[in-house]
């Protein structure tokens, strides 16, 4: 069957800021404020890629692109993604599924979770139901429940 499985969590978070477009797993989302980052700030997509790069024992994104470099400036976190996916599968790695957790008290997600599935999904060159996502409150607490901010957590299962 597989000849090597990997598995990968990767996590991210990140504050929300006026002034800011709100983009989730490659998805505008209409909203008040976006998400504060060196890059555009789509959290959704910097905790898959730290998954896939955790099942390859390659690294984190902030060693891949450092916030101290320039060339990442608002960067679109979609061609960063596919760097990740290059590198991927320069290893002959494909991705069997991922699960994804948003936590953020708004904005509302659930008219958006389907969009960002087939997003991901297209990105990656996977099937739709590869891609799990789904999103949760905090019942108003810690920073995310203070709607100061949104965290993401990705599992992934790699294959050869």
């Amino acid at each position: 069957m597989f000849s090597d499985l990997r598995i990968g969590h990767g996590y991210d978070v990140h504050k929300l800021a006026e002034g800011r477009k709100f983009i989730l797993g490659g998805v505008e989302i209409p909203y008040t404020r976006g998400l504060l980052a060196h890059s555009d700030g789509d959290v959704l997509i910097h905790a898959v890629m730290d998954s896939i790069l955790g099942a390859m024992a390659k690294g984190d994104i902030g060693k891949l692109f450092p916030d101290s470099d320039m060339a990442y400036k608002d960067a679109d976190s979609m061609v960063l993604f596919d760097k990740v996916l290059d590198i991927m599968k320069k290893e002959d790695y494909s991705i069997l599924n991922m699960d994804i957790t948003v936590i953020a008290q708004k904005p509302k997600l659930a008219p958006y979770i389907e969009k960002i599935r087939q997003s991901i999904a297209e990105r990656a060159e996977i099937q739709i139901n590869q891609v799990n996502v789904k999103a949760t409150t905090e019942e108003h607490l810690g920073f995310t429940g203070r709607e100061e901010g949104i965290s993401v957590h990705c599992v992934v299962l790699l294959y050869k």
